[in-house]
């Protein structure tokens, strides 16, 4: 239902007249001209009478279209939607409507659009046919009344709308079908298509500057000729109605903008920052006209300073519009980063396929150089990654078979075939995305105030401008006229709408570059004021895997032994250097024995082998491993060459021992002692008769996990563990990163209990983990903060996430978030003492409108560019 002019030739409007009674609820439709349609109020086919009688009145419509749309509006009791359709306001035929809309309920088709294919499920979808602000009240009423739909909001500005329904209740078809029986056509959203919307706004409001820049030209050519003697010469009028012809045209086609943003926000009783400039260049255009059909040969033209006006402030419009897309350009790049196409592997066979073809379990195949068009596993092959775009880190990955893959990311050297886990919006490339395009569409609570503040900031800027014409109008109209034009354009309080929502999108930006990403704006102005943070061990304070920190090894032979810090092992030195060869035989055995283990511990023995070379050290046909058990609970054995291997419990690995051999036992098990108090697993292994070693291993602190929490101690932030693992270890953890308070063997709900009891005492409090256990406690903290390598539970119910887990990204978003609450302060205040400076000057008519039009941008400019510093501060953290 988009406007649409008329010719001057066709029909005058139809006027609808609203008759409140109490007795008669319908709208009652008198016709001063007969022709069009009660609908559209498009002219009436001449070959065809389409008639409908609605609430006791016959009615006319000019197609099927718009009749079934009128009956569908009046039957579901919307009829207000015509109340609140500007009069005079034309609207389109309803668009075509998809008769194939059952195709949009199949989940194949909605798995790309929605984030979880559960009962209840959220999508947006892109509307065809909204126009203004009546359009959002029919759209979110006329959903609002269906079972099954949880909630309908219409985004004027992108034509979108966002949709969560019980899909047990409503099928997504029905809904379509409901948007297209009021008359607008609806589509999954797509950002391509958004991305190609919004250039094409940026493109129509450049014809619109583009067109005052002409007419500005020119004008200021004739304004030359005028204050140079023409004024008081014979082309004096001809001058004057040519600089009519060229403000007309612009005035309607170019401050159009302006017009249709002032009557929407009077329709719906708000004042927006339009209404001042539209005031403004109506009534010096209108002054303007009265002395040229007058033919006054005191009074002078300002057509010039209409246009230039007009000019400057779309000019003004133009680079916000700019550096507003500038401004989130990081989160459009990423879009980018996801491949178009695919291989995919069927039967053997290889065919290229788009990647929204894609579905989980495909196997795909991912060539060197190519990147990964999903996220999945390796199944067969290896090679090396660079997850700088994920990471942030430069340095390639090295992976093998059962590694996790993620979209977007690049294949730098071998052929990989991966199984497919998760596609399109599920991937992690697609939850960045859509996370940081929610964090720049909310508000923080700092900007619903400013929101607030604007419509008194318009009231008072009308007032004042009253009050100027009136105090000037004795020194003569002209004067009154311009002063108070001047106070109209020099108070539009675009800077003061702009502080905020500038501020968050250059935030959310920036973080989602440095690999931080933000939920919600409201995150970063609570964030800013939070002094206490609680931190998960498991998985967040540690990497959350096991592995092999030190090995211990002894001859049974040579009676020698040693320790090895795997810490110092670079990858692909050797581990077994310096060892003799029975330990050497006995760790490449135990390597090859867990290769046949799912256990973590097994894993972490297989991970020491990958690193250190023992998968290059086979010896042959002698690792020909026979009989292979497992035994829950206490470890794994087989035989080689009539010897037996065995990896696993101490007390269970002697059973298979000598008794000649329990001196030797004790001595290494003496050396591995010390580990056990501090948690950590320690795991045998034992070739008979040859030698004995010992692995230990443990959940290692992140990387600078120490240095971090010293440096949140130097900026004097409160901080506490909270773990669900025993006392002792908690308490040796805290110890080592300096930690003061511990909480340790709590369950998850416990969790949550602590964080509530800390709030109830007055803390405001950031809780950081990333296991499904600290959902809860996520939730009800301020702030959650997830580790990005954490669950998806845990992620979905954090604020913030740390996309590579990275520990120095927590006070470096503490970091973010006060210096972003500290440029909203300083951008309004910018617009605050703008206006403060201005304003007095305007009404003391110091000031004429074009230096007006030219201060008014130059403010809004002012607080786009303080914001961009944001960028500049942190781009060495990128």
């Amino acid at each position: 239902m988009q406007t649409k002019n008329l010719t001057p030739s066709q029909p005058p409007f139809e006027k609808i007249n609203i008759v409140n009674d109490s007795s008669q609820s319908a709208m009652s439709v008198s016709k001063t001209h007969h022709g069009e349609c009660d609908h559209c109020h498009l002219p009436l086919p001449a070959d065809e009478d389409i008639t409908a009688t609605i609430n006791d009145q016959e009615m006319h419509f000019c197609c099927y279209g718009c009749k079934t749309v009128c009956e569908t509006i009046y039957g579901a009791g919307m009829d207000g939607f015509y109340r609140r359709t500007l009069e005079g306001e034309t609207l389109e035929p309803p668009p075509e409507i998809d008769s194939e809309l059952e195709i949009y309920d199949l989940d194949d088709v909605q798995r790309e659009f929605v984030n979880e294919l559960g009962d209840i499920r959220e999508m947006h979808l892109l509307v065809e046919g909204i126009h203004c602000a009546a359009c959002l009240w029919l759209i979110e009423r006329r959903l609002g009344i269906e079972d099954g739909i949880l909630k309908a909001n219409v985004n004027l500005s992108a034509k979108k709308l966002h949709l969560k329904w019980d899909n047990r209740v409503i099928k997504l078809s029905r809904v379509m079908q409901i948007l297209g029986q009021i008359g607008y056509a609806s589509v999954p959203y797509d950002p391509e298509a958004a991305e190609g919307q919004i250039k094409k706004q940026n493109r129509a409001l450049l014809f619109r500057l583009s067109f005052a820049g002409f007419a500005a030209m020119n004008l200021m050519w004739i304004s030359i000729a005028l204050y140079t003697g023409a004024d008081d010469g014979k082309f004096k009028d001809l001058f004057y109605w040519i600089s009519l012809g060229l403000a007309t045209p612009t005035l309607l086609y170019s401050g159009y903008p302006f017009y249709r943003g002032a009557f929407t926000g009077l329709m719906n009783r708000h004042l927006t920052m339009d209404l001042p400039v539209a005031i403004g260049a109506i009534v010096t255009y209108l002054y303007s006209c009265y002395v040229v059909i007058s033919g006054s040969e005191i009074a002078h033209v300002y057509f010039d300073t209409v246009v230039n006006f007009i000019f400057v402030i779309l000019t003004g419009r133009y680079l916000e519009a700019m550096s507003k897309r500038l401004a989130v350009q990081s989160t459009q790049r990423l879009l980018d980063l996801q491949p178009k196409i695919s291989t995919l592997i069927t039967e053997g066979e290889t065919k290229i396929v788009p990647v929204r073809a894609l579905q989980k379990d495909d196997h795909v195949l991912v060539k060197a150089g190519e990147k990964i068009p999903v996220d999945g596993v390796i199944i067969k092959g290896e090679s090396i990654v660079d997850e700088s775009m994920l990471t942030g880190e430069f340095v390639p990955v090295a992976k093998f078979t059962g590694d996790k893959v993620s979209a977007g990311t690049t294949n730098k050297d071998g052929v990989l075939t991966v199984i497919v886990t998760q596609t399109l919006k599920n991937t992690a490339l697609g939850k960045i995305i859509h996370l940081v395009d929610e964090a720049q569409s909310t508000k923080a609570p700092i900007q619903c105030t400013a929101d607030r503040i604007i419509p008194w900031f318009v009231s008072i800027t009308l007032l004042l401008a009253t009050v100027t014409f009136l105090y000037w109008l004795s020194d003569g109209i002209e004067l009154a006229l311009m002063a108070a034009t001047s106070v109209l354009i020099i108070t539009c309080p675009c800077a003061f709408g702009l502080a905020t929502p500038m501020a968050i999108a250059v935030a959310t930006g920036v973080g989602a570059r440095m690999g931080v990403l933000v939920k919600h704006g409201a995150v970063l102005e609570i964030l800013s004021s939070i002094r206490h943070f609680v931190f998960d061990k498991t998985g967040t304070l540690t990497q959350g895997k096991m592995l092999v920190s030190t090995l211990f090894y002894k001859s049974l032979q040579e009676h020698t032994e040693g320790e090895k810090d795997v810490n110092k092992i670079m990858p692909g030195e050797d581990l077994l250097s310096g060892l003799d060869q029975g330990e050497k035989r006995l760790l490449s055995l135990v390597y090859y024995l867990e290769t046949q283990s799912e256990h973590m511990i097994a894993k972490a023995i297989v991970n020491l082998g990958q690193l250190s070379g023992l998968d290059k050290n086979k010896p042959g046909s002698e690792v020909e491993l026979e009989n292979i058990k497992v035994v829950s609970g206490s470890g794994i054995h087989a035989s080689c060459q009539g010897q037996i291997i065995a990896v696993g419990s101490l007390s269970w690995i002697r059973q298979f021992s000598d008794l000649s051999e329990q001196s030797e036992w004790r001595n290494i098990e003496k050396l591995a002692s010390d580990y056990h108090l501090s948690g950590s697993t320690v795991v045998y292994g034992w070739l008979q008769n040859e030698s004995i070693c010992a692995f230990v291993i443990e959940d290692k602190l992140r990387k600078n996990a120490a240095d971090i929490i010293s440096q949140m101690h130097a900026q004097e932030f409160q901080l506490t563990l909270l773990s669900g693992d025993k006392r002792e270890v908690a308490d040796y953890m805290a110890e080592k990163l300096g930690i003061e308070e511990v909480i340790a063997e709590v369950m998850p709900d416990e969790k949550d209990a602590v964080i509530q009891q800390k709030q109830q005492q007055g803390n405001r409090i950031a809780m950081v983990g990333d296991g499904i256990n600290d959902a809860p406690a996520l939730v009800r903290a301020d702030v959650g903060i997830a580790m990005g390598s954490g669950t998806d539970v845990s992620i979905d119910s954090a604020d913030i996430i740390l996309v590579n887990g990275e520990l120095e990204k927590i006070p470096l978003a503490a970091e973010l978030s006060q210096a972003t609450l500290s440029t909203i302060k300083q951008n309004i205040g910018i617009s605050i003492l703008y206006n403060i400076i201005m304003v007095p000057l305007a009404m003391a008519a110091m000031i004429t409108p074009l230096v007006a039009a030219i201060s008014m941008p130059l403010s809004s400019l002012l607080v786009i560019g303080n914001a961009a510093r944001l960028r500049w501060r942190f781009a060495k953290n990128k």
